[in-house]
C-alpha cells in the first residue's frame, strides 16, 4: 500500500544529518515524494535530493511568497530560465502569505500572477500557498483559470465555501499534519469533500502530525495523515491510499508511471 508526498522539503538544512535514514523510511511507505522549490538558494541542495533518485523525487520551481522581495523580478526571470531547463514538473511552491509579513503584498499578487501564467503556459499544475489569504489566492486563480490551470491549494485549512471554490476551480486540496490536531477544524469540512478532490502532504519538516507535534516532520509521516482521514471519510485507509495517490499521479501527468 504506496503512498505519496504531494509536498515536502526534504532539502532543507534539518535533514542533513540523517537523510540516509530519512529517504529509507520515506521508500518503506510511499511511491514517490514532490519537492517544492522556495528560493534561488534552495535550488542546487532541492536538486541534489531529486538527484538520489530521479524515480522517486520529483523537483518543482517557483518562489515562495515569504521569499518575494524587491529584486523579485530578476528572481522570476532566473527561475523562469531554471524550469525551462526541464526536469521540473509544477510550478511551485507559489502564493500569498499575510501571515509572516505584508510588506510585499502587491508583489507577491505580480508574483503569483506571473508563475499562474508559466503553468497555464507549459501545462504544469500550480502548488499554491495560502496562509491567512484563501479568498486572495482563489480570487487570482479565478482570473487567470480559462480551463487549461490545474493544481493543489497546499496545506487546505479553508471552510465549506472555500473547499467548494476550490473544487469549482478544478483545482485539488492538499491535506496535512493540521487535520491530526485536536483544535483542528478541518475534519466537518471534509467530510462533504470528496476523496477525489485531495491529495496528502507532509510539508516537512514543518507541521508534524499527531503524535509527532513539536517535532521535525518527514515523509515517512504521510501514514499518519492518511489514516486520520480514513476516520473522517469514514472509508479504508487503503481507499485513501489509492484514490489520493491517483489524484497525484493524475495532477502531475504520470499516472503511466504508477
Amino acid at each position: 500500500m504506496q503512498m505519496i508526498d504531494t509536498h515536502s522539503h526534504l532539502y532543507s538544512r534539518k535533514f542533513q544529518a540523517d537523510m540516509p535514514a530519512v529517504v529509507a523510511r520515506a521508500k518503506e511507505v510511499l511511491s514517490h515524494v514532490f519537492l517544492p522549490n522556495i528560493d534561488l538558494a534552495s535550488i542546487p541542495e532541492m536538486n541534489r535530493v531529486a538527484d538520489l533518485d530521479r524515480s522517486f523525487f520529483y523537483a518543482m520551481m517557483g518562489l515562495h511568497p515569504c521569499s518575494v522581495k524587491e529584486d523579485w523580478e530578476s528572481v522570476l526571470t532566473a527561475m523562469e530560465a531554471e524550469l525551462d531547463r526541464g526536469g521540473y514538473v509544477g510550478v511551485g511552491e507559489c502564493g500569498l502569505d499575510y501571515f509572516h509579513d505584508r510588506t510585499f503584498v502587491a508583489q507577491q499578487k505580480q508574483a503569483l500572477r506571473l508563475q499562474l501564467g508559466w503553468a497555464r503556459e507549459r501545462n504544469l499544475p500550480i502548488i499554491l500557498h495560502c496562509r491567512d489569504s484563501m479568498d486572495d489566492v482563489i480570487q487570482l486563480v479565478s482570473e487567470a483559470q480559462d480551463g487549461r490551470l490545474r493544481g493543489i491549494f497546499h496545506c487546505f485549512t479553508g471552510d465549506a465555501q472555500q473547499a467548494r471554490q476550490v473544487q469549482d476551480l478544478g483545482f485539488m486540496m492538499g491535506i496535512g499534519g493540521v487535520l491530526t490536531y485536536k483544535t483542528s477544524e478541518l475534519p466537518p469540512v471534509l467530510a462533504d469533500v470528496p476523496l477525489s478532490a485531495l491529495v496528502l502532504e507532509t510539508d516537512s519538516p514543518y507541521l508534524p502530525p499527531v503524535p509527532h507535534r513539536g517535532q521535525r516532520n518527514e515523509s515517512s509521516y504521510i501514514p499518519l495523515i492518511a489514516r486520520r482521514l480514513a476516520e473522517v471519510k469514514e472509508v479504508t485507509i487503503a481507499e485513501v491510499a489509492r484514490t489520493t495517490s491517483d489524484n497525484a499521479l493524475r495532477m502531475f501527468g504520470m499516472l503511466e508511471h504508477a
